[in-house]
């Protein structure tokens, strides 16, 4: 074997790195999700579909 494992190193290594992930996933989550993009595409989205909806009830 060319070099030493080390599995505590590796564990501590591997849980730091998973509790800085959690940590930060919330304000990322919340920056992604609520962007006034998102909530502009959304409505235009849907204004939309309630025009569609609303031109296939006419046709009838």
């Amino acid at each position: 074997m060319p070099h030493r494992t080390r599995p505590m190193t590796a564990l501590l290594l591997f849980t730091g790195l998973n509790a800085i992930l959690v940590s930060t996933i919330s304000p990322v989550y919340d920056f992604v999700c609520f962007l006034p993009f998102w909530e502009r595409w959304r409505e235009r989205i849907c204004q939309e579909r309630e025009a569609t909806s609303l031109k296939s009830s006419e046709a009838r």
